[in-house]
């Protein structure tokens, strides 16, 4: 997973008045949420021969002006965990850039009464002019945990992964429940045990499609391991050598089967 800061060379910025010039950063996707990428795996140097449905400057990165953009194509371009495999520092921004992209396409209009919103002059906000309503981006937080019972560690197989692959359980933080308390009910409820020592570890902002992930450690408390045969197909204790490992570390669930491993004399 990407460890450094996305503003060791970014700076936050908008504006729906400025328009890019020659050598301006084109982070160009389609309606797939693909990046288009050159011959060279390079991006675009200009909007020529694109069909352009918007462009937004959304701040600084590496000292030049970047924009978002999104484009009316039956081309494939490239997925963002295939950029991740072959340049971090294009996806970590890219991430940032599509996420963007989502919350401008999303609030162009007014979700109340149907007007055209504009950027707010301050913040990162599109807000209506007819009736005040205001539309900031998305972000859905969503928790992941490694339980720890002695030396082995507990993993799932969710019924919506395409290939058979055990995982660690994680979930979406439902509506007025703190992220802790999320953790506790998605364990339950996916593998009907409790769990105790629960402790923060670190986040992970996941563009598949707006999530903010929060890794956590626990450890087991009681119970018997209950799947429900739908979401949660089964779920097992497993030891270091026993574990799968993903094909990718862009994940912070790696991170967290990593740590795991690395803990185990």
């Amino acid at each position: 997973m990407i460890e450094k800061s996305l503003y060791e060379n970014y700076q936050i910025n908008f504006d729906e008045n400025i328009t890019p010039d020659t050598d301006d950063i084109l982070f160009i996707f389609n309606d797939n949420r693909e990046l288009f990428l050159d011959d060279d795996k390079k991006l675009a140097k200009s909007l020529d021969n694109f069909d352009v449905n918007f462009c937004l400057y959304i701040g600084d990165y590496k000292d030049k002006k970047a924009f978002v953009v999104n484009v009316e194509t039956d081309e494939t371009f490239y997925n963002l965990m295939e950029v991740y495999e072959f340049n971090h520092d294009l996806y970590h921004i890219a991430g940032k850039a599509v996420l963007v992209r989502d919350w401008y396409i999303s609030h162009r209009f007014c979700g109340r009464c149907g007007t055209p919103t504009k950027i707010d002059e301050k913040d990162m906000m599109l807000k209506c002019p007819q009736c005040g309503q205001v539309h900031y981006p998305r972000i859905a937080p969503a928790i992941i945990v490694a339980i720890r019972n002695g030396d082995k560690l507990l993993m799932a197989k969710h019924s919506y992964h395409e290939n058979i692959r055990y995982a660690l359980i994680a979930g979406f933080v439902e509506p007025g429940e703190t992220i802790e308390e999320a953790v506790h009910r998605e364990v339950l409820e996916e593998v009907g045990v409790k769990i105790k020592n629960l402790q923060y570890q670190r986040s992970q902002s996941w563009p598949f499609p707006n999530s903010l992930m929060l890794g956590f450690t626990a450890e087991y408390e009681s119970g018997n391991i209950k799947v429900d045969g739908d979401e949660i197909l089964r779920a097992e204790w497993f030891k270091k050598d026993e574990i799968i490992r993903y094909e990718s570390d862009i994940s912070i669930s790696d991170w967290l089967i990593q740590e795991f491993i690395d803990s185990i004399d």
